[in-house]
């Protein structure tokens, strides 16, 4: 039986685990594509505990963790305000990190999530989600054009000291309209 997803807002005292969760991800998803010395340079700078730690507290920004069987096996992080020259529209979401432990792949998780981040863009009265995705990871590529998101532009994201090309995703939020 699979275990049960609890989906629930980052707290202090999830720093440590989070960091853990958050390295271990993002090396999964791209040591093979990528140089060890760029992944221990991006990986250092971006996934410690105090990183970690201040952006739970940042005001700006939303960590949202999933767990399962008390560990936690996947996050996302939204920012609020982020702006970028091809997104339009009032107070724009920004998908900053959407990770799931390959363990957890194929599981529905992701999806699980990603309703979590609608419904979080809709309260914020977001007009629109938006993120940058890795030209060479076709599988999250594919994820968020199931979503609606569609190609608006590209920026260039430093991993280490290797600036790769990202693809600028985004879709509009649709508002309920209460009667």
């Amino acid at each position: 039986m699979a275990a049960a997803i609890r989906i629930r807002r980052a707290e202090e005292d999830d720093a440590l685990e989070l960091s853990v969760l958050a390295e271990s991800t993002f090396r999964a998803a791209f040591s093979k594509l990528n140089t060890t010395a760029n992944m221990r340079l991006h990986c250092a700078a971006h996934y410690s505990q105090a990183r970690q730690l201040a952006e739970i507290r940042d005001s700006g920004r939303e960590t949202w963790i999933a767990e399962a069987d008390g560990r936690m096996v996947a996050y996302v992080q939204l920012r609020h305000d982020a702006t970028s020259p091809m997104i339009s529209g009032e107070r724009p979401l920004e998908i900053q990190r959407f990770y799931v432990d390959a363990s957890y792949h194929g599981s529905g998780l992701a999806q699980q999530l990603m309703a979590q981040v609608l419904a979080r863009a809709e309260a914020a009265g977001a007009a629109s989600l938006w993120l940058g995705v890795w030209e060479r990871n076709p599988r999250a590529v594919a994820f968020y054009r199931k979503w609606e998101f569609d190609v608006v532009g590209e920026h260039i994201f430093r991993l280490g000291e290797d600036p790769q090309r990202d693809l600028v995703m985004r879709r509009e939020v649709q508002q309920t309209v209460l009667a």
